[in-house]
């Protein structure tokens, strides 16, 4: 599904990414970890297509990412760090605002309106948003903010979702809130979870990537790992 081979990038003068190799197959969900600065952000963004690798083989869904990365969006949503919500728009106009924008479609006979309202009506309900629908996306909580950006990474079901700090700035509750639809999600998506907070990776994640100075140190599956703090320190040293 994910195929990287000796994947490099700069950005200036700096090396941000160096000689990392890996390969994620179907219905993994994988916590990427790693200190400040380690090159996970750069990762996904090479993945998305949004930025272009200097060298190296990027395959998602059997399509080459440097020579087509248009073609790899209908694959992948994506939710960066900084979620890019219209704070002015309300939550159901908002998500309708990115089904056109992705060009989703329906079944045959239906009208792309029609076909659209269904499936964000669907995604409303599969992440929450139910009671918020109808309210301006400035007036929800971070938590909810957080739901909306997933919501619209999920909107043409594609089969990979990368979410880079989903759960950054959350409260307790609505931290477990979003970890547990994380989880759920995990059941029909490949899952990419760039994190640095290692019990998101033991709550979510069966699979664990630690990068760290732009080169990957460990690729293991968690049950394989008794002890991730040591772990993690241990490769990033």
């Amino acid at each position: 599904m994910i195929h990287i081979e000796h994947l490099h990038k700069s950005i200036g003068s700096a090396s941000i990414l160096n000689d990392v190799s890996l390969h994620i197959r179907e219905g993994e969900v994988v916590g990427l970890l790693g200190p400040n600065g380690a090159g996970k952000s750069t990762l996904m963004k090479v993945l998305t297509g949004l930025w272009k690798a200097d060298s190296g083989v990027v395959n998602v869904c059997g399509i080459d990412v440097p020579a087509q990365p248009d073609e790899v969006h209908a694959h992948i949503g994506y939710l960066p760090e900084q979620n890019p919500l219209y704070a002015d728009m309300y939550v159901r106009e908002y998500l309708m605002f990115i089904a056109r924008m992705r060009g989703l479609t329906g079944a045959a006979g239906q009208t792309a309106q029609r076909s659209n309202s269904a499936a964000v009506e669907h995604l409303i309900d599969r992440v929450g948003l139910t009671p918020q629908a109808d309210k301006r996306i400035r007036t929800l909580s971070k938590g909810y903010k957080q739901r909306v950006g997933l919501a619209a990474a999920m909107i043409g079901d594609p089969e990979i979702l990368i979410l880079d700090e989903p759960t950054t700035g959350l409260d307790p509750n609505q931290l477990e809130d979003i970890r547990a639809l994380i989880r759920e999600l995990g059941k029909q998506h490949t899952v990419i979870l760039s994190t640095h907070i290692l019990q998101e990776v033991s709550a979510i994640c069966n699979r664990v990537i630690i990068i760290s100075q732009g080169q990957v140190r460990l690729d293991q599956p968690l049950t394989a790992i008794p002890d991730l703090e040591a772990a993690f320190r241990s490769a990033t040293n």
